[in-house]
């Protein structure tokens, strides 16, 4: 097996436009686990909204890497393996930011989703990422010094034309304190510096103690950079930001099965 270890992106990469994932996937899936090898999905996405979809995958046990990184937890259990967030000033710092950009915005703790507006946005998140948020709060900034919540995650939900300016903005703005990416055409996310996927891969490495030019990753967006360049098998799936396929092997799309052609023709090769 040339890569022992495989990492892989959900949204846009493992998880095809309407939801599903494909049976061919599934299968490979299933595969690469009974040869050996350790499957794990490494999302932006909240715990509570990727562990339901790793039991639909099959994938009772091991460990889910939500929050880009800054969470880790072992399936089965729920047992928390790391958890990363803001200090309160970091987070209020990246709130009043986002406010006074006027923006959709949401705060994450591990478990619960607060959002400052109930618009059609917040019901496409919703309905995409099956969770509902815990409370909508037009001021966020205020909640946080009020309730004292520990943010995991800020994001933006802005028109796919206004993304990249606004990241760049943030940027400039936070400093390298601070990790701002994009996570798909409409969202921008910020957490705190070192909380990324290359993190992920660290972590999995020491606790499955497999060496990084043994561990393989796939992803599509521009959050998944760090994810790439940490892992020693690099692939990006056709459909995904021409700066991720500049630096990969170019696979299927996420429509045409890309994981499975990934571990089919490259993790489970010699």
């Amino acid at each position: 097996m040339r890569y022992s270890m495989f990492l892989s992106d959900f949204d846009g990469t493992l998880v095809r436009a309407d939801g599903t994932v494909s049976k061919r996937n599934k299968d490979a899936i299933a595969r690469y686990r009974a040869a050996g090898g350790v499957f794990a999905v490494c999302t932006g996405r909240m715990l509570t909204s990727i562990v339901p979809r790793l039991k639909e995958l099959g994938l009772a046990d091991g460990l889910a890497v939500a929050f880009q990184g800054a969470t880790i937890a072992d399936v089965a259990t729920g047992k928390l393996l790391k958890d990363e967030g803001f200090s309160e000033e970091d987070a209020l710092k990246v709130v009043r930011l986002l406010e006074a950009e006027d923006v959709h915005i949401h705060i994450y703790t591990v478990d619960a989703l607060y959002a400052n507006r109930d618009d059609e946005l917040l019901r496409i998140y919703e309905e995409i990422c099956r969770v509902r948020r815990t409370a909508v709060i037009e001021k966020l900034s205020a909640f946080i010094e009020e309730k004292h919540p520990r943010v995991v995650k800020a994001l933006a939900m802005v028109e796919p034309e206004k993304k990249a300016a606004l990241a760049a903005r943030l940027s400039a703005a936070l400093g390298d304190r601070f990790f701002v990416t994009c996570s798909s055409d409409w969202l921008v996310e910020v957490m705190p510096a070192g909380q990324d996927k290359a993190s992920a891969v660290e972590f999995l490495s020491n606790y499955y103690r497999v060496p990084r030019e043994k561990i393989a990753a796939i992803g599509d967006q521009l959050n998944d950079l760090p994810l790439l360049r940490a892992a020693g098998g690099r692939f990006a799936v056709e459909n995904a930001e021409e700066e991720l396929k500049s630096q990969a092997t170019v696979v299927p799309s996420c429509e045409e099965d890309g994981v499975a052609y990934a571990i089919e023709n490259f993790a489970m090769g010699d």
